[in-house]
C-alpha cells in the first residue's frame, strides 16, 4: 500500500530545501502545497510539459476539417444550379471552415484546461488543512516502508516541524 509522508514547514525556504533533496535522493513524486506561490518551485521540481497546445492543435485541426467537410457535403447533398461553375469552390467554404477550426480549438483547449487541472478529481489527493493557512507542505509518494523512512529522515534533517502519513486507499 502506497504511503504519501508529508512534512509541515514554516518557511517557504526550508520547504523547498527538503523537495530538493528529496529530489536528489530519487523520489520522483514529490510536491509541495503551500498557501502563496512559492517562487522558484519550478527549479527545485522541474516544470512540467503542458499538454493544453496539443489539445488546441488538434481540436483545431479537427475542426478545420469537420466545417470543411460540412460545408462540401453539403453543397454535394443539396445540389444547386451553378452555371458550369464547379459545386465544391475554397472561397465560400473558407468561412465555415475558419469558424469551425476556432469553435473546435477554443472548446478543446478548455477540454484540456479542464484535463491538466485534474478537475474533476478522479483520485484523492493529499490534503493539510493547516497548508491553507500558514504552512508550507511537502508530500512525497512511499511505496514501501524503506522509502518511508527515508523520507522522513530527509524531512527532519531539512526541518520539518512535523511529519505525517497519509495512507492512500486501494
Amino acid at each position: 500500500m502506497a504511503t504519501n509522508t508529508v512534512g509541515l514547514f514554516d518557511a517557504p525556504a526550508t520547504a523547498l530545501a527538503a523537495a530538493g533533496e528529496l529530489k536528489g535522493a530519487g523520489f520522483d513524486a514529490t510536491s509541495i502545497i503551500s498557501p502563496i506561490p512559492l517562487h522558484g518551485a519550478e527549479k527545485v521540481l522541474g516544470e512540467k510539459k503542458s499538454a493544453i497546445k496539443r489539445f488546441t492543435f488538434f481540436g483545431g485541426l479537427f475542426g478545420m476539417l469537420f466545417g470543411f467537410s460540412l460545408a462540401a457535403g453539403t453543397a454535394v447533398l443539396y445540389l444547386h444550379p451553378t452555371g458550369g461553375r464547379p459545386i465544391i469552390t475554397l472561397p465560400p467554404f473558407l468561412i465555415i471552415t475558419y469558424e469551425m477550426t476556432i469553435l473546435c480549438g477554443i472548446l478543446a483547449t478548455v477540454i484540456g484546461f479542464l484535463v491538466s487541472a485534474r478537475f474533476p478529481a478522479m483520485r484523492e489527493r493529499v490534503y493539510v488543512p493547516e497548508a491553507a493557512v500558514d504552512k508550507f507542505v511537502v508530500s512525497v509518494l512511499c511505496s514501501d516502508d524503506e522509502h518511508d523512512r527515508r523520507a522522513e529522515e530527509i524531512l527532519r534533517s531539512a526541518g520539518a516541524e512535523e511529519i505525517r502519513r497519509l495512507r492512500e486507499e486501494d
